[in-house]
């Protein structure tokens, strides 16, 4: 990431410099066509050069040709404030009438010079649009007795993409190992908020772990003491029921009789209640076979509940545990509050985690309100499971059912 964001500045800047330094290239150009124009043009453009006379125009060609050696000048020209080319180094030019620009008219009124880069395409430039690229500058000029002008001239661009280019690799170095540093300044920081955020991942990892098997013990603790007590009890009540009923008044025997009914039906509620309480060992059955478990109570009182459980699914005890635990809960509430008939359950794992669907065709609920009083099972495994590091989706409406969806990361933690 420290090196893709090293790119990432470096590019543009990169460019940033490369514009600026051609900005610059450019800037000098200008000064030195400024500078032509100060010292030699305007004590050599006399009123013969305005008139158009033969001899004082090869004069002045003579004189401006050692600097058209030394400058690398491709073209020259100079024109007057009606667009009249008053000289060029190509005769056919000279005469010709153009329309000024705007910046022709800004210059004549005393503006700055100006200096481009670029393809020459204009209808002056019939002799230069076969060169490319060429730097053409614009400066502000005066004949002898005072009259404005303006004196162009074009050069080749390789001295510009010189500069360019050494200004361009002077400063990337310096640039690049100022990045850098900056990056290696920032790295032990970078370590120790990375250590800093582990450790408390693993912190609550821990006490996430801890949460869940402190549930599961009260919920074994609840299970045995209904299994031992409670359970015992009622049975042996339903035995002196039964015994009282064969032994006893006849006209009681048809009331025990009823009562007898109503404590069995409790006592087979009892025991399924106890079953759902009780958690299995997933890490010795696994979570196919639990779940499996899990369903045959619903199955027993009416509820068919379909399963697609691939044979394969391996999945370490803190994701099964949390997952059995979002399937226990969602077919708890598709049994007692939905009043689904059918139940589909299905587990999908790959490489990026494990994912569980309960879905059921109840009457389903506006999820947009807050749960009931008593229904909080659901939103609180949501927020365990975020913890968690996944994420729990619940999607119901009014009529068409509820699908609640458990999704683990491989890539995050999960507690054991």
């Amino acid at each position: 990431m420290g090196f893709l964001a090293l790119l990432v500045v470096a590019t543009p800047v990169a460019f940033w410099i490369r514009a600026a330094a051609e900005q610059h290239a450019l800037d000098n150009a200008v000064l030195l066509t400024q500078r032509v124009a100060d010292l030699a043009i305007k004590p050599l453009v006399n009123a013969a050069v305005l008139a158009g006379d033969p001899s004082a125009l090869e004069a002045l060609d003579s004189a401006l040709q050692p600097w058209r050696n030394d400058a690398s000048v491709l073209r020259m020209k100079i024109w007057d404030a009606d667009g009249r080319v008053v000289y060029s180094d190509v005769r056919s030019l000279v005469g010709q009438r153009f329309d000024l620009p705007q910046w022709g008219r800004d210059l004549l009124a005393g503006g700055p010079g100006t200096a481009s880069l670029e393809n020459q395409q204009e209808l002056e430039n019939e002799y230069e649009s076969a060169s490319g690229e060429l730097v053409e500058v614009y400066v502000s000029s005066a004949a002898a007795d005072g009259t404005r002008l303006i004196f162009e001239a074009y050069y080749d661009d390789d001295p510009v993409r010189d500069e360019q280019q050494a200004v361009l690799y002077s400063m990337i170095p310096p640039f690049l190992l100022s990045l850098a540093a900056l990056q290696l300044a920032q790295l032990p920081p970078a370590v120790r908020l990375a250590r800093g955020i582990q450790y408390h991942q693993a912190t609550r990892n821990r006490l996430l772990k801890r949460a869940v098997e402190a549930s599961d013990l009260e919920r074994r603790r609840i299970a045995r003491d209904l299994h031992d007590e409670v359970i015992q009890d009622l049975s042996g009540l339903g035995y002196a029921l039964e015994s009282e009923q064969l032994h006893g008044p006849p006209e009681q025997q048809s009331m025990l009789s009823g009562a007898r009914k109503i404590l069995q039906h409790s006592v087979r509620a009892l025991r399924a209640m106890t079953s759902e309480l009780y958690p299995p060992d997933l890490e010795q059955l696994g979570l196919k076979t639990s779940l499996e478990r899990l369903v045959e109570p619903h199955q027993e009182r009416g509820l068919a509940v379909r399963l697609f459980i691939p044979d394969g699914a391996r999945l370490d005890g803190g994701s099964s545990a949390l997952l059995y635990r979002v399937a226990r809960e969602a077919l708890s509430n598709s049994a007692k509050h939905s009043g689904a008939t059918e139940v589909v359950l299905s587990l999908r794992t790959d490489q990026h985690g494990s994912e569980i669907s309960i879905s059921d065709n109840g009457q389903g609920f506006d999820n947009s309100r807050s749960p009931a009083d008593g229904h909080l099972g659901l939103r609180i495994l949501k927020d365990t499971i975020r913890e968690a590091g996944g994420a729990l989706a619940i999607l119901s409406a009014p009529g068409v059912g509820t699908t609640v969806t458990a999704r683990l990361f491989s890539r995050l933690p999960v507690p054991r």
